[in-house]
């Protein structure tokens, strides 16, 4: 793990957040390259969702979340953790962490009795603070997907199984965020809301679990490295009828990289009026606070029932860790010498492309690598940049760092026969090719 943070910061992949006032404990920002391999990651997992199927559309909601809906969901009563404060080094600990009544931290007995600590972040709204007109960011993005779904069934005329995608904010007040980027306070979640009729749940979960681990293999995880959990029942979250956790064994150890959930007709129950008149399963706690009946009407018996929820739920700065992780070697050269190589697949590297001129005081070799950048930055398969510090060997070095999966040297031989060489990262291969068909060579490496 330190080793991977060292390169964040030294490279521009991710930053701690406040850094020039001390930091701020739980949250990161994401540099240069870190926000295009992160983009690279979503648009991947949006491509797959939404672009691949045809039986999913997308959402973008707000973040700001009215009580109301995190009260029926079920948030307000158990996204709350016991804590545990010690009186005599003052931290404050988890109640479940606490072994034998002694402080982690400094072994002393001297403990409060635990006491509910809530999860959620509340913010006013308006101008007065009254403590009666408040607002949660919300703690996930699932939410806000159930209280649109029967705007979105109403504009796509969508009928079962079909699914709602988002990929968005969330926030949850963690009291010890810790593992670098693994659980912090503010974070992004790419969450699938897949809805099914009941009776057909159980066969769904399975193929959801199959499908995000065909997936996350595409992105560069093999799947000896990917452990299946099926969480026992006492360890469920109060929505679900069953988890599968997809575990990876991250630089700090074996954890969860993204969650597949039954969680049955839960939350499309839970803020639904009427709801005696429809068939719920027996979790849903009934209420008539919604002003909405978000059912579909079954084709077969007319009659309305609410749907069974899929959802395979990833934290987007999770999987950045991952890819991170999985990518990060230290080779071996001639000599010696050693190689700092992040491996990302090609289509989630930050940088697809550098053009390295041979001299950078050689004005036709340094306006030839900056007309070829913008040939191929214009193709839209990804960022290229142009390395103008005139030593090969560095930026070959440099790149392979940062995970770019080619270098095209633009040298002498360019101006006289009208070739460039192409280096591979991984192999350190070099060939010549005709400048002319640099773009073919481009376009069939990252899209084949």
């Amino acid at each position: 793990m330190d080793d991977l943070v060292a390169l964040c910061k030294r490279r521009g992949f991710i930053f701690q957040s406040n850094e020039i006032y001390g930091g701020f404990q739980g949250l990161y920002d994401y540099g240069p390259l870190g926000v295009e391999l992160k983009n690279n990651l979503k648009h991947a997992w949006w491509s797959s969702m939404v672009y691949d199927r045809d039986d999913i559309e997308g959402l973008d909601a707000s973040i700001l979340t009215h009580p109301d809906v995190l009260k029926h969901s079920g948030h307000e009563n158990t996204f709350t953790d016991p804590m545990v404060d010690c009186k005599a080094c003052k931290s404050r600990w988890k109640a479940d962490t606490i072994e034998n009544n002694k402080c982690p931290g400094c072994g002393s007995s001297d403990l409060t009795e635990p006491r509910p600590f809530n999860l959620m972040f509340k913010t006013n709204v308006g101008p007065i603070e009254d403590g009666s007109n408040f607002a949660y960011l919300r703690p996930e993005t699932a939410q806000q997907i159930f209280t649109n779904f029967k705007n979105v069934l109403d504009s796509t005329a969508r009928s079962l199984p079909f699914g709602i995608a988002q990929i968005g904010k969330a926030f949850r007040n963690e009291i010890t965020p810790r593992n670098f980027i693994f659980r912090v306070r503010e974070f992004e979640q790419m969450e699938l809301e897949y809805f099914v009729k009941p009776g057909s749940d159980d066969k769904w979960h399975k193929e959801w679990v199959d499908n995000r681990i065909i997936w996350w293999t595409e992105q560069g995880i093999p799947r000896e490295k990917l452990e299946i959990l099926n969480v026992p029942d006492d360890d469920l979250a109060h929505y679900s009828k069953a988890t599968v956790d997809l575990m990876y064994q991250f630089p700090h150890g074996l954890e969860e990289l993204e969650g597949i959930a039954n969680r049955t007709d839960f939350d499309l129950g839970s803020h639904s009026k009427n709801q005696n008149d429809l068939n719920l399963s027996s979790q849903t706690e009934l209420n008539n606070a919604s002003n909405s009946k978000l059912a579909v009407q079954d084709i077969e018996t007319n009659k309305f029932i609410v749907p069974y929820v899929i959802e395979p739920s990833a934290g987007v700065d999770r999987g950045v860790l991952a890819i991170l992780n999985e990518a990060y070697h230290v080779e071996k050269l001639e000599g010696g010498k050693e190689r700092i190589v992040l491996s990302f697949a090609s289509h989630l590297a930050p940088i697809k492309v550098a053009v390295i001129p041979l001299k950078k005081n050689n004005k036709e070799l340094v306006d030839t690598a900056f007309k070829l950048k913008n040939t191929l930055q214009s193709l839209r398969l990804g960022r290229v940049v142009v390395e103008n510090t005139g030593n090969i060997g560095k930026n070959y070095r440099k790149h392979d760092e940062i995970g770019t999966p080619l270098c095209i040297t633009v040298d002498f031989d360019t101006l006289e026969k009208g070739t460039v060489t192409i280096r591979n990262r991984d192999t350190m291969l070099q060939e010549q090719i005709p400048l002319d068909n640099v773009s073919s060579y481009f376009k069939d490496f990252f899209l084949t």
